[in-house]
């Protein structure tokens, strides 16, 4: 059975998304923002993200894939749910899980640049360090950590683990 080790509580959590949601109605406060959600890990913080925030914004998902149920990465990505909302001309924001290797986020970055936004930026939960493979700019992180694999509050493994209330590293 693998363990379960305490990386994020509920209140650290909640603070951290608070402050990010701060600073996302303020920088975007004249913006026509339309945030999209990376399926399926990202809406957890999407759903308690948008509820701090101070202005209207439009919601949007779009879905890639690249560990199929795996705990490492298979570096092909696929798009498994295309953007379905007019986005050009407007601001966009990605509301992304955890950044991990950058590659399905730069893969991400590029299709989303491909409907002519005004901008396009990013708000990660979990900015992982440890096996970066392109470098991303990420407008807004919650928390960085250097390795592991974390589970809870949507991330997952396998589809298990998303419905944990707290962010924990799992020790296979």
């Amino acid at each position: 059975m693998p363990e379960l080790i305490p990386i994020l509580s509920k209140n650290e959590i909640d603070q951290r998304v608070s402050a990010i949601a701060a600073k996302i109605s303020a920088d975007y406060a004249e913006s026509d923002l339309v945030v999209i959600g990376v399926l399926k890990g990202a809406f957890v913080f999407l759903s308690d993200l948008i509820r701090k925030l101070t202005i209207p914004v439009k919601i949007e998902f779009v879905g890639v894939s690249s560990y199929d149920n795996e705990s490492t990465s298979s570096e092909k990505i696929r798009l498994t749910y295309k953007l379905e909302t007019e986005i050009k001309n407007k601001d966009v924001l990605i509301i992304e899980d955890i950044i991990d290797t950058g590659l399905t986020i730069s893969f991400l970055v590029d299709y989303l640049y491909s409907f002519n936004p005004k901008s396009v930026q990013i708000c990660a939960l979990i900015d992982k360090q440890e096996r970066k493979k392109k470098k991303v700019a990420i407008r807004y992180v919650c928390h960085v950590v250097e390795k592991g694999f974390l589970v809870g509050y949507g991330l997952d493994f396998a589809e298990d683990y998303r419905y944990l209330p707290e962010i924990y590293h799992l020790n296979f």
